[in-house]
């Protein structure tokens, strides 16, 4: 028999696992749904002194307790904490850990040090000041914790009804692993209304991002649910067919390409040019008199830090900048420090710095600029668009984020460009879109132009047939070449009229 130990996320207990147990022991599983010492039901306080450590040994006094020859331990959003934790305890006991939209933790990492957007750490700090307690959100801020996707009206009202206050020391206290659990076998559930699927996984897993890179063992099985953060609550039956799969090792694979596509060349056969580098800037010069528009290049992401080659440096960076010098501009290519989701505070002080080194360049009109962002660095257009400068003369986006991902939390950043479109004015922007783009990232985008065209942003759009993320080195197609050359003319014309 297998036996199920369930444990819930923030602010919940055990009861938001009630329809999911029930499918399960339907099936012949014996089924342990876990409330967390101080999180039964809002009453249950939890005193000062409860921290991750209290809910790690929870769990493992239950493990202890349970006899089953298969111990499969699920961990949905902050219960993948103590799920690790326990295990690392007691890894001979547990046949299988679940992560339900959760985050991949690491030793020594806690739930604030995750938090990608400052200003939610702060006021999570505020509000435990003194009762070392953190009040659950309202029913208005409670998909500021993962998209409520699917999630029925009155099965919201009671996830806000019975929410207990998280103890601050759960989100506080680092996780520390010894290793030990390190050879039990994984699985992944991925919400994609959260902002997560497969198809993204595998592309930040593939660029070599330390983290994702255990996923790529072929023991581990990720599968897709269509919904959003919650599915105890918007799909349970779904919910325990996957976990019953999940406890027989079925899944999705992730594979490595023997060629990464991004080392893959560029779609358009541009000249060869020297390029000029000034710190974390690449120049590529065109042939002509005078001090000429820019093009600057800006990366997307998140992309880690010991990655090589440098996004500088790869094909369609390299490709883009010779193109614009070619074409009479110069081509700037750079590199920000966007390692991680918390990442987007420093790389918009990179871009900022970045721009002013480019137009003090004498070989450079300062007076004409355009900033062209790519993929995850689109969420960085929001503050040019936002108070968009004189001398901006076009914004350009490429297979774009144009919106935090909600498994991201960076909802309360100012990192979000549909908000800040309505402050663009006349700013021509020139956004080039993939028929088979990553849905999360398309769904961004018509967000996007929804916002647009309420403000009567001035969007020129450009779609590529069958283009995939990436399409200017994965598709050598000539609807991805005149895609490209489309993009690049309607920018140039922009910084020349």
């Amino acid at each position: 028999m297998t036996a199920f130990v369930l444990v819930p996320g923030s602010y919940t207990g055990g009861w938001i696992w009630q329809e999911v147990a029930a499918r399960l022991r339907e099936s012949g599983a014996e089924v342990h749904p876990v409330t967390l010492t101080g999180m039964g039901e809002g009453r249950d306080l939890a005193g000062p002194d409860t921290d991750l450590d209290t809910h790690i040994e929870d769990l493992v006094r239950l493990i202890d307790q349970v006899d089953a020859p298969e111990l499969v331990i699920v961990g949905h959003d902050y219960g993948i904490h103590p799920v690790l934790g326990a295990a690392d305890r007691r890894p001979e006991r547990i046949s299988r850990i679940v992560y339900l939209d959760a985050g991949l933790v690491l030793d020594g990492e806690s739930v604030l040090d995750l938090l990608p957007d400052p200003a939610v750490r702060d006021r999570l700090l505020r509000q435990a000041e003194d009762s070392g307690l953190i009040s659950p959100p309202s029913l208005d801020d409670w998909p500021s914790l993962g998209s409520t996707a699917g999630v029925p009206a009155d099965s919201l009202a009671r996830l806000v009804e019975l929410a207990a206050p998280q103890p601050l020391g759960t989100f506080s206290r680092p996780l520390r692993l010894s290793g030990a659990a390190s050879g039990i076998p994984t699985s992944g559930i991925l919400c994609t209304a959260n902002g997560l699927s497969i198809a993204m996984v595998e592309t930040v897993a593939r660029m070599g991002e330390p983290r994702f890179k255990p996923l790529l063992d072929p023991r581990v099985g990720i599968f897709e649910l269509a919904t959003g953060h919650w599915p105890m609550l918007s799909c349970p039956d779904e919910l325990a067919e996957v976990l019953l799969r999940a406890a027989a090792g079925e899944g999705h694979r992730l594979s490595a390409p023997e060629q990464p596509a991004l080392h893959r060349p560029f779609v358009l056969d541009v000249p060869e040019r020297g390029r000029e580098r000034v710190g974390h800037v690449d120049l590529y010069l065109p042939d002509a008199d005078g001090p000429r528009p820019a093009v600057v290049f800006v990366h997307g992401g998140p992309v880690p830090p010991g990655m090589r080659p440098r996004p500088r440096e790869w094909p369609a960076f390299v490709g883009y900048g010779r193109y614009a010098a070619s074409l009479g501009a110069v081509g700037v290519t750079m590199e920000h420090r966007l390692h991680d989701t918390r990442s987007y505070e420093q790389s918009a002080e990179d871009v900022a710095a970045a721009v002013e080194l480019v137009r003090a360049d004498p070989r450079v009109d300062g007076e004409r600029v355009a900033l062209w962002f790519f993929s995850g660095g689109a969420l960085l257009s929001a503050d040019w668009l936002a108070t968009p400068p004189p001398w901006l003369r076009c914004v350009a986006a490429t297979y774009a984020m144009l919106a935090p991902m909600p498994a991201w939390g960076l909802g309360e950043s100012r990192f979000r460009p549909a908000a800040a479109l309505r402050s663009a004015g006349r700013l021509p922007i020139v956004l080039t879109r993939v028929e088979l783009d990553i849905p999360e990232i398309a769904a961004s985008g018509e967000e996007f132009l929804a916002a647009a065209e309420d403000c009567g942003a001035d969007v020129e759009v450009i779609d590529v047939p069958l283009g995939h993320h990436g399409f200017e080195t994965l598709d050598h197609t000539d609807e991805a070449r005149a895609a490209v050359e489309h993009a690049m003319r309607s920018v140039l014309g922009h910084l020349r009229g």
